[in-house]
């Protein structure tokens, strides 16, 4: 496994309308590394956000799609998804207030 640091681990904020009805649950959803695992995830978020406690994550392993160009057939790249579920005390994240 590769050498990971927290600010490798979250690549980009999901931002969608099934994501958006998520986030008044605070969950947020983010594209995250394909080898980081919950722990990291967590750890990641809690250091990003400062304010923000993380009471659950759930990741999804998205396989990338196959795509065909003439005879040619290949895959897109594959992604991880995570929802991570932020305590009752924690802060909100402020990268989805303007939104």
């Amino acid at each position: 496994m590769a050498d990971i640091k927290y600010y490798d681990v979250i690549l980009a904020p999901v931002i969608t309308e099934k994501s958006m009805n998520l986030m008044a649950e605070k969950k947020y959803t983010f594209l995250v590394h394909t080898e980081a695992n919950k722990t990291m995830i967590k750890e990641a978020v809690e250091k990003m956000f400062p304010g923000t406690k993380v009471a659950s994550v759930n990741t999804m392993n998205c396989e990338g799609k196959k795509r065909r160009r003439g005879m040619t057939v290949g895959k897109t790249a594959a992604k991880k998804k995570a929802i991570v579920k932020l305590t009752e005390d924690s802060k909100e994240i402020e990268i989805f207030s303007g939104l």
